[in-house]
């Protein structure tokens, strides 16, 4: 491979008298000519050689056709109208409809109008109790940062209260007459790169301009809060303040609205525990908590005398960590059984209603509404059966499928099973790997490993359209449960945080060692992939063990483990990572298996296909250009090392659906070419 050359820089940073050389740092200036061109010679490097995989044009229109089928969303009712989402097939972005009675739905809310190329995207919606007003903000170009539009639904005329540079926000309206948010100031440097670690949240009301936005909470000097999100209650009656150091572990706040001159009161002044206000009867408040209880649990307390001595359990914690969500006057406990949902039914003193009959083993999310609702919806899904949206009476129990997607699948084709493998430390891991009935288990079916394992963040069955195309290929789909995520609740996160973060690597290894030695696949028919968190995971196993698999697919990954809290809101990640200037265990231990700084010369690495945004201003696209200039400096053999950089795009919520399947498209061709296949299966 004739590589652009990608020029060194004698840039050196120093953590506890040791000298750690950091050559490609001129590639963090995203505003930068040099920058722009070596972006733009890396993508000329790639595209040539992606162009001479035969199959590629057939994997996009397989993707394309499979694709194209009707997705609806659940809907939801906003005063007089029920609203959903839908999308025809292959439009980029979902269009809101609505419609009031049995009368025609009609659009609402088209975000394919919002540009030419269909790179912005709707975010999120929020609508006034009565639902004459709805505010929803809007992403350009993939950027995290936000515009807030405010209208009158009835009409759909825009009114002049657009708020501009809000970034990770909830919107909360307090009643008709404005809404609280949160975001950062607008950082010196690059709004893609630089840092935002204090977060504020501001009130907006209703007619006034953004300049004249009331201050809530944060800015202060005392103490960074680089999260802090507020919510007012069904009933108007509380603000509920949710102040974060880091993405783990909250304080909590509550206000009364009916008094003009209330303060804030203290639940929690503490980072220790992540706890939320589920719904409010009155002055009870119920919350959802694993202060003392890992695996969470619910809980009442009256809101004159809210810190924990006085919490009462409503649904106790069990062996299974629960999600709980309320509609229809009821509580929800969704428990997730080795990463399967089982639900139960509640109601609001906590006597056990009914287990709900769900339509197999797999993913169920949704029984959430408010309290009027007379029915409520969810969707259930695994990796082999896509998306069906059940319709739900709370009342009487009783549950009807509401919409199932017709698409081009033969779910029945494919199978898939749990499996629990042993890592290093012993520890038993769960994987489920899914793939065609009848395949042979002869060390040669080309399989992806894909894995997360962080931030608290779960794994559940799901379908996707992409993974539905490498399956029908013959390719196996491997995902393991891995310490860092949630799936056994704050025990299992934490074993895979800080100084445990190798577990998280052992245990991704075992999984492939399981894979191998259970005839599934071989090295030479193993690809690991994973993306942010998860490509990190990548990025460590490929440069521990990079005899291992024989293609690796880090994407928007976080790669750079000294220097990520330097950027946007990295910083926030430390509960998971630490930094390196915590302490010299903690800088030593994260150099150690930083993947920018294990790159060895003279090292035949995985044919790796590096993904990322140019607009990604979550994990920004430094970790992967540094990354791919280490392996392409470094790489011994034939093995390709290229890096695919997705222009106007960003860590991957609301990017269009052309460029999606573009994107698998070459992901997949690459894959299975450097695997040795010729030509595809079914196509």
């Amino acid at each position: 491979m004739n590589y652009p050359k990608t020029k060194t820089v004698d840039t050196v940073n120093t953590y506890f008298n040791t000298e750690v050389k950091d050559p490609y740092r001129w590639l963090e200036d995203d505003r930068s000519n040099e920058t722009e061109a070596w972006v733009k010679a890396q993508n000329e490097t790639t595209s040539k050689y992606l162009k001479q995989i035969p199959y590629i044009n057939e994997l996009k229109a397989r993707l394309s056709k499979i694709w194209n089928y009707e997705k609806v969303g659940a809907p939801f009712n906003e005063g007089k109208y029920t609203y959903f989402s839908k999308n025809n097939g292959l439009q980029n972005q979902d269009v809101i409809y609505r419609k009031q009675g049995e009368a025609n739905a009609t659009v609402f809310l088209d975000p394919n109008t919002f540009s030419k190329d269909g790179t912005t995207s709707l975010d999120a919606m929020s609508f006034t109790n009565d639902g004459s007003l709805l505010a929803y903000s809007i992403s350009e170009g993939g950027s995290d940062w936000r515009k807030i539009i405010v209208i009158e639904t009835e009409t759909k005329k825009q009114l002049k209260d657009t708020l501009i540079d809000v970034k990770f926000t909830q919107i909360s309206w307090y009643k008709n007459e404005g809404f609280y948010y949160s975001s950062y100031d607008k950082p010196k440097g690059s709004e893609l790169s630089a840092k935002t670690d204090q977060h504020k949240v501001y009130y907006h009301k209703l007619g006034t301009s953004q300049k004249s936005d009331t201050l809530i909470y944060g800015g202060t000097s005392e103490e960074k809060h680089r999260y802090i999100y507020a919510n007012v209650t069904e009933d108007n009656q509380y603000l509920i303040l949710s102040p974060r150091i880091s993405t783990s572990g909250n304080k909590l706040y509550i206000k009364d609205l009916s008094n003009e001159n209330s303060k804030f009161i203290t639940i929690l002044n503490h980072t220790e525990s992540n706890t939320y206000v589920i719904d409010n009867v009155g002055s009870k408040l119920f919350l959802v908590t694993n202060l003392n209880a890992p695996n969470k649990k619910l809980v009442m307390v009256d809101a004159s005398n809210p810190t924990p001595e006085h919490w009462v359990d409503v649904i106790p914690e069990t062996d299974f960590v629960l999600n709980a969500t309320k509609g229809s006057g009821y509580f929800f406990a969704n428990y997730m059984v080795d990463a399967i949902s089982k639900v139960k039914q509640y109601d609001y003193s906590g006597h056990f209603i009914k287990d709900i009959e769900l339509p197999g083993l797999g993913t169920v999310s949704g029984f959430s509404g408010k309290q009027e609702a007379d029915m409520l919806y969810y969707s259930f899904t695994n990796y082999n059966t896509p998306l069906n949206i059940y319709e739900f009476n709370a009342k009487n129990g009783k549950t009807s499928l509401y919409w199932k997607p017709k698409i081009d699948f033969n779910s029945d084709a494919f199978e898939s099973n749990q499996v629990f493998y042993t890592s290093k430390d012993g520890t038993k891991i769960p994987m489920i790997i899914t793939y065609k009935k009848g395949i042979k288990l002869d060390s040669k079916n080309p399989t992806i490993l894909y894995g997360y394992g962080g931030f608290n963040i779960s794994l559940t069955p799901s379908f996707s359209i992409t993974n539905a195309v490498w399956m029908e290929q013959g390719g196996i789909l491997a995902i393991p449960n891995l310490r860092g995520g949630g799936e056994y609740g704050r025990k299992w996160h934490d074993a895979g945080t800080q100084l445990k973060k190798q577990n998280v690597f052992d245990d991704f290894i075992a999984a492939a060692e399981y894979l191998i030695s259970e005839n599934y696949t071989s090295s030479n028919y193993l690809a690991i992939r994973g993306g942010s968190n998860g490509g990190l995971l990548v990025g460590a196993v490929m440069t521990q063990r990079p005899k291992l698999a024989k293609v690796a697919l880090p994407a928007v990954s976080v790669l750079d483990m000294l220097r990520y809290h330097t950027f946007t809101a990295g910083a926030g990640w430390a509960y998971d990572y630490g930094t390196a200037e915590d302490s010299k265990e903690m800088f030593h231990y994260l150099k150690n298996y930083s993947p920018v700084h294990n790159v060895k010369l003279g090292i035949e690495y995985p044919a790796t296909l590096i993904t990322t945004g140019d607009h990604d201003d979550r994990v920004v696209p430094a970790h992967s250009f540094k990354f791919a200039a280490e392996l392409q400096s470094k790489q011994t053999g034939k093995n390709p090392t290229l890096i695919r950089i997705e222009t106007d795009a960003g860590h991957g919520a609301g990017t269009p659906v052309n460029k999606i399947i573009e994107q698998y498209a070459d992901i997949f061709g690459f894959t299975l070419f450097n695997m040795g296949i010729k030509t595809l299966q079914n196509l």
